[in-house]
């Protein structure tokens, strides 16, 4: 099983050498350079599996000889034994033929969780059998540095630095990246947006002689591991709700568009997946894009959504690849143009896009709102970032059956629910105390020199 770049200048390695180094030296994004598929008897057979099972089938096929079949069957049950739903991934009804898929029943209560989880377990093996030591950076809206800090922490075999933009996300989320004890983790809130700390963390894979120098390896979402981690709940969902039989559409409020193209590998591989429908908030860029090919990015706004709260998305990259029928040169210009400020999709590429997604938008108003109506008719108290699923998804219901992923557990985002409905959501009795743990965080200037100057020192 080997990994291709998306920009097609770049070695292809093994999912454990892609899983390793993150972000490909030309700048690229890895994917499988064949995906595999599943017959429909394979999916049929997933129906009423534990998910730890459904998650084996699933992946297993894309880790060639990188894992062995029992060291990848531990690391799977190792990465879902603390989740605090024996399903791991519950589904509730909203509606006739509306589902919400919570997925964030993990540590620090948000989907990313499962990919990290899974993503530290394998590190932990990989490094272990090559006696290497690797620093990880990784830049987070809110959800992927408490979920990667909570799966690295105290591992000898990696350093742990987390970008986030300081002052933009919620008090829940920085109290889960800023008060874990362990030396080898460290919060850095960056004077600056998301972008910002996605820039920052790509001119760091790009700078070559501090990459070898500090063995950086990255586990955000550009982590081909983190999207194939991801793929399982939607084979777990739709076959629970009657796949292959019948098609399922999904609702994935996003923002660097990783879960959803989640959704898009399930559908290649085989599962028969009807629509797969984006859900922004004010930051709508992907909306824009996805309707009219325009990819122009412009202010970050803002939101009771921060994880959402994103104009340069990096995962869209993986699905351009597809839709430009895997030219890697067509998608290194379309990058190098967004320098600029920004990109058209061609009207073949486009309706590639289309033919998969469609999308939707939610201000604040409608997503206060959706929280509001959703505690009221269907007595379901959900995150601002659900709330954004469930509004565009309740626009778009058709006959086939709608699966809404419900990405976060209300009480990470407090404020913004009990302004909607007058209920202040509590914390899991796991982290009745958070509020009350000593912080401990570094501001760092929006500046490359400055950042890679403390992770050296930092460095344990």
């Amino acid at each position: 099983m080997r990994y291709i770049s998306t920009r097609g200048n770049a070695p292809e390695l093994t999912f454990e050498e892609a899983m390793l180094t993150g972000l490909a030296r030309d700048g690229g994004l890895y994917v499988p350079a064949e995906i595999p598929t599943m017959s429909r008897d394979e999916i049929a057979a997933l129906a009423g599996l534990p998910y730890e099972e459904v998650a084996y089938r699933v992946m297993r096929p894309f880790l060639g000889d990188s894992f062995s079949d029992d060291e990848f069957r531990g690391a799977v049950e190792r990465a879902y034994a603390g989740f605090g739903h024996g399903a791991r991934a519950p589904m509730v009804q909203l509606g006739p033929n509306h589902h919400l898929l919570e997925l964030f029943h993990g540590p620090t209560l948000a989907f990313k969780d499962f990919a990290m989880q899974l993503i530290g377990q394998l590190f932990q093996i990989a490094l272990s059998r090559r006696g290497e030591k690797v620093t990880i950076v990784g830049a987070t809206s809110g959800d992927t540095g408490s979920a990667a800090i909570e799966a690295f922490r105290g591992l000898d075999a990696v350093d742990v630095f987390i970008l986030y933009p300081h002052g933009r996300v919620s008090e829940v989320q920085r109290r889960q990246m800023t008060t874990p004890v362990e030396d080898n983790v460290h919060a850095l809130a960056l004077h600056g947006t998301f972008d910002d700390c996605q820039a920052k963390l790509k001119d760091m894979f790009n700078d070559f002689e501090f990459r070898d120098e500090v063995r950086l390896a990255g586990v955000n979402s550009i982590n081909w591991a983190r999207v194939l981690a991801q793929v399982v709940y939607y084979f777990s969902a739709a076959t629970s709700l009657g796949a292959p039989e019948r098609e399922i559409s999904f609702t994935v409020p996003t923002g660097n568009f990783g879960d959803i193209f989640a959704g898009y590998i399930a559908k290649q591989m085989g599962l028969p997946v009807k629509r797969l429908v984006v859900a922004t908030n004010k930051n709508d860029i992907l909306h824009r894009a996805l309707s009219t090919g325009d990819y122009t990015t412009g202010e970050v706004y803002s939101t009771i959504t921060p994880s959402m709260d994103i104009q340069v998305s990096s995962n869209f990259e993986r699905a351009l690849f597809y839709a430009y029928g895997q030219d890697g040169a067509a998608v290194a210009q379309l990058m190098a143009e967004l320098k600029d400020g920004g990109f058209h999709i061609s009207q073949g590429a486009l309706e590639a896009l289309q033919d998969h997604f469609s999308s939707g938008r939610s201000d604040e108003h409608e997503t206060s709102a959706t929280i509001t109506e959703a505690l009221k008719s269907m007595g379901e108290l959900l995150c601002p970032h659900s709330a954004v699923g469930v509004k565009v998804a309740e626009e778009q219901l058709g006959d086939e059956v709608m699966v809404t992923l419900a990405t976060a557990h209300p009480a990470k985002f407090p404020d913004a629910v009990e302004a909607a409905t007058g209920q202040r959501p509590p914390l899991p009795p796991r982290m009745a105390d958070l509020y009350e743990r000593s912080e401990r965080v570094t501001e760092v200037e929006n500046d490359l020199n400055t950042l890679e100057t403390l992770i050296r020192d930092r460095r344990t």
